[in-house]
């Protein structure tokens, strides 16, 4: 297994990144519900596509995360064509484990709030692992 080069993935890191509701997202889309608001399962991919951002240049070549556990309070709901935003900021590394807390608005509102753990994994391994293709 490979270690991971010292300071790599320091607390601090961050990341934000952005969603303009469509009907795409919706609960009644995603069959999380039967509404047209930002759907709970899209909240949970947006606020994990800030953490992945968060780390992504700090990896070393080869090496990818994936997700282990997920704590998600979705607070507000989000009509389609408003655009949230979700922040990631990277609060403890414990070897190739990584926690995240996670914050995504709607302009000045709340509409979830959380913590994510990933975990560095080797990417061709994993897939193996996993049993699909590299």
């Amino acid at each position: 297994m490979r270690e991971l080069p010292d300071q790599a993935l320091a607390p601090g890191l961050t990341a934000r990144v952005e969603l303009t509701v469509t009907d795409a997202d919706t609960a009644q889309a995603v069959g999380s519900g039967d509404v047209p608001v930002l759907g709970t399962p899209r909240v949970l991919a947006l606020a994990e596509a800030a953490t992945v951002a968060a780390t992504a240049r700090h990896l070393p070549s080869g090496s990818t995360t994936v997700g282990t556990r997920v704590e998600l309070e979705h607070l507000a709901a989000t009509p389609v064509g408003r655009t949230v935003a979700a922040q990631a900021r990277l609060t403890e590394v414990d070897r190739r484990r990584l926690v995240f807390e996670v914050d995504v608005t709607d302009g000045g509102q709340t509409v979830a709030e959380g913590r994510v753990e990933r975990v560095v994994v080797d990417r061709l391994r994993f897939m193996q692992r996993a049993g699909g293709a590299a």
